[in-house]
């Protein structure tokens, strides 16, 4: 894995190779995307919740998410 500095999208995620920004996984906490994006993101949803869980909730993106915060 190459330790190469790579653009970053607009909210701070990296791209690939072929410029597509790379997606969270969906086991990302809630609480590690709390750091990143603020403590009002996804408020009444438990800490420990899933990003995966909280798609399926609330059938938003991650995008969409941060953008409604």
């Amino acid at each position: 894995m190459s330790n190469e500095h790579r653009p970053t999208g607009l909210d701070g995620r990296e791209r690939d190779a072929n410029g597509q920004i790379r997606e969270k996984n969906g086991n990302t906490l809630v609480r590690t995307l709390r750091q990143e994006y603020g403590p009002g993101f996804a408020e009444g949803q438990r800490s420990d919740t899933k990003l995966e869980t909280l798609r399926e909730k609330t059938g938003m993106s991650l995008s969409q998410m941060v953008k409604k915060k």
